[in-house]
């Protein structure tokens, strides 16, 4: 996938500027038409090949958080834009923030609306932030929408290190289980191949296989990593065409154990962006837009610009998500009941808080499972390893 940059007039005849993905030029230009834009330039900004160096957000994760926080807590107590943009650039010591800050402060000083000096600086804020500022100060409360802003952001850092915390025990346990194994196998077991041979013992069938498969891994050890280097790589390459790379992620969330999992993190994710930007007054179908650019799986991705699709024709959400679900029932149960009520957005974030907390208890139980059972295995293994070098010399001992 490529990233553009691209400049073009709304339906209202306002400029937009801004980045997306995309697998070629054409394929930019004509989702920038379904977006209801008339395009006036468009090129290639970056590639996501390997050897490319994408340009890093100066504000990111914890950094954006408390711009937002602080900034809505300026705003609040009186303080007017510019003049809080100046306290948070005096405030912060980072030279990448600072210089950032001073283009977004002297932007807004020059009479610009700070959701268009933000837009201005590609690819540092995204689209759903810039969109929720936007429609905050059209509907005159920019305050509160950055404090929700700053909650839905906070959620989602939380929830990721949440996540990534959970992981690191269960990473490092995996690295140590097939390290050692791989060190017993290529390094200790070869060197009994010898002393078995001048015995002379016989040598039961497990010895022979333990045996074997350690000869091969100290011979061919470094090649067979390689080619799994290599075939990680040529998955990669492969999974850079879109229609592959839906397939793909579309047999992961049908899978028997991981697939439910995903579909509650996947539910919780698309529900609360949604959900947050119609709370905040965006339209339905720009916050499809945006909801699409936030999905990580692929096929969910191609689900919601169908049913962008679905709902530009006069069809209903929920209809649009039931036709092939990729949501769990209840997430679709509940967007309809949102639909039929008339309260479509707070329906939406209550789907993202049962979810974010089925999602969290899923994941729990399987780390809570997974690290047992991988102890387990590791010392089947290695009792194994053990038992196959021993019984040739409890062999031996018995015939003496």
């Amino acid at each position: 996938m490529a990233h553009f940059k691209y400049r073009a007039l709304d339906a209202d005849g306002v400029a937009q500027n801004g980045t997306l993905q995309a697998a070629d030029q054409s394929a930019a230009a004509a989702t920038l038409q379904k977006r209801g834009l008339l395009l006036l330039s468009l090129q290639n900004s970056a590639s996501s090949g390997p050897g490319i160096v994408m340009r890093r957000s100066a504000l990111s994760g914890a950094a954006l958080v408390s711009f937002t926080q602080q900034l809505a807590t300026l705003i609040g107590a009186g303080q007017p834009l510019e003049r809080a943009l100046g306290t948070l650039l005096r405030q912060n010591h980072d030279a990448k923030r600072q210089a950032l800050l001073e283009r977004v402060r002297e932007q807004v000083k020059a009479g610009k609306p700070l959701s268009q000096a933000l837009e201005e600086e590609h690819g540092q804020f995204s689209s759903l932030y810039i969109s929720m500022v936007r429609a905050g100060e059209a509907g005159g409360s920019l305050e509160n929408t950055l404090r929700q802003l700053s909650d839905y952001l906070e959620r989602s850092q939380k929830l990721r290190g949440e996540v990534i915390n959970a992981l690191i025990y269960p990473i490092f346990l995996v690295v140590g289980v097939l390290g050692s194994l791989a060190l017993l196998l290529a390094y200790v077991v070869p060197q009994f191949v010898p002393i078995f041979r001048d015995l002379g013992v016989p040598i039961p069938l497990i010895t022979q296989a333990i045996l074997w498969l350690g000869e091969f891994l100290s011979a061919y050890g470094l090649l067979l990593l390689g080619a799994s280097v290599a075939s990680i790589w040529g998955i990669a390459v492969l999974r850079r065409d879109p229609q592959r790379r839906q397939r793909h992620d579309r047999r992961i969330l049908t899978l028997k154990v991981i697939g439910p999992l995903l579909q509650r993190v996947e539910a919780a994710r698309l529900a609360r962006t949604l959900g947050t930007l119609l709370n905040n007054g965006v339209p339905l179908l720009q916050a499809m837009s945006i909801v699409r650019q936030v999905c990580g799986n692929h096929a969910l991705r191609a689900q919601v610009e169908h049913a962008t699709d679905w709902v530009k024709a006069g069809g209903t959400l929920a209809q649009a998500f039931g036709e092939q679900p990729l949501l769990p029932e209840l997430a679709l149960q509940m967007i309809e009941v949102g639909e039929q009520a008339g309260n479509l957005d707070s329906m939406l974030l209550k789907v993202a808080d049962v979810f974010d907390v089925e999602a969290k208890r899923g994941i729990d139980r399987m780390l809570a499972a997974l690290v047992p059972s991988l102890t387990v295995i590791m010392a089947v293994m290695v009792a194994v390893i053990m038992l196959a070098i021993m019984l040739p010399l409890m062999s031996l001992t018995s015939n003496i």
